[in-house]
């Protein structure tokens, strides 16, 4: 029914016409690229054609389509405040150099709507970063206006590349995560009041963020429905023992101590069948985006089998109310 594609940034170190051998041997309709040097090189898609068209084709061969690109990496850096771990983020010449990456990551971000719309794409997916994460608990003793300073950073960093967004035609579906702005139900309630609703930013829907937090994703997907331009596909286990602390414990994602793991599509806790009834009532009509992050299954293994429960799972709505075969002749 939706067309079935794969997230990209796992598999970063795979070539691209080697990644797209694999998607079409699993069945996949299309990839969302992450924007890399391997899968969607943003630089050449900005200005060079002849890097544009060598990329369609290179899809075109082995049947695919690429319905979104992902922004993740270089949206973290226009939000965050900086420490060491943002090195991995941008390119290794502005290693340990705040105003570099940031100056890096927002001229990034204003160019890939643009690369996006030249290549045919209409979206991308990403975080925004958050400069008070590190307040989510309130000790040290965190003020109101520290938060609101938060939200306002935010919103001075990200609404000039918004406003390029629209001006191009790309919608920017930001996925509700930990150390992100929005990170749960009221953050993003709030993030969508502080950016006035602007018209190029909505949700990459991504259930797994959700679950282990204690938020019903099929009630956030109810509720935030008219912002949804993207959906992810990833599950999450969740398994609390009396041991196992919700925090993690800087326990290593994979480990069987922990009290939650994203685990490969139809291997978690996540209530697909219900989210799928909600995608259909609501009208939704794009992409199913498979992300894999499981280490404790093969990805190749793991990927082939979520082609295959996606497929089973996402089903057509009725065209008719069951009641209303029933009348008198």
């Amino acid at each position: 029914m939706r067309d079935l594609t794969l997230a990209t940034g796992q598999w970063g170190d795979l070539p691209l016409p080697d990644l797209c051998a694999i998607a079409q041997d699993a069945g996949l309709d299309g990839l969302e690229l992450t924007a890399s040097k391997n899968h969607f090189d943003l630089d050449r898609a900005y200005s060079q054609s002849s890097y544009r068209e060598e990329l369609l084709e290179t899809l075109a061969k082995y049947g695919l389509k690429c319905f979104a690109v992902g922004g993740a990496l270089m949206g973290q850096c226009v939000g965050d405040e900086y420490d060491p771990r943002l090195d991995n983020f941008a390119p290794n010449k502005y290693a340990g150099k705040p105003e570099e990456i940031r100056k890096w990551a927002i001229d990034s971000m204003m160019k890939l709507p643009s690369a996006c719309k030249a290549c045919g794409i209409s979206i991308v997916t990403g975080f925004l970063g958050s400069p008070i994460w590190k307040m989510w608990y309130s000790f040290p003793q965190t003020t109101p206006e520290m938060i609101e300073e938060g939200y306002a950073t935010i919103v001075k960093r990200w609404i000039p590349i918004l406003d390029e967004f629209s001006k191009q035609g790309v919608k920017f579906a930001f996925e509700v995560h930990p150390t992100e702005i929005a990170f749960d139900y009221y953050s993003t309630q709030t993030l969508l009041e502080k950016l006035n609703y602007h018209p190029a930013f909505g949700l990459n829907f991504d259930p797994s963020h959700l679950l282990w937090q204690g938020v019903n994703p099929a009630v956030f997907l109810q509720d935030f429905s008219r912002y949804v331009f993207h959906v992810h596909l990833k599950d999450a286990s969740v398994n609390f023992d009396g041991r196992r602390g919700i925090l993690g414990s800087h326990l290593p994602f994979g480990s069987t101590r922990r009290a939650w793991n994203f685990r490969s599509l139809g291997h978690g806790d996540v209530n697909f069948e219900e989210i799928i009834r909600i995608l259909n009532e609501i009208g939704y009509s794009g992409p199913l985006s498979i992300e894999w992050e499981d280490n404790g299954m093969d990805r190749i293994y793991g990927l082939k089998e979520a082609v295959q429960f996606a497929r089973k799972l996402d089903f057509e709505p009725s065209k008719i109310e069951f009641d209303a075969a029933i009348k008198n002749e």
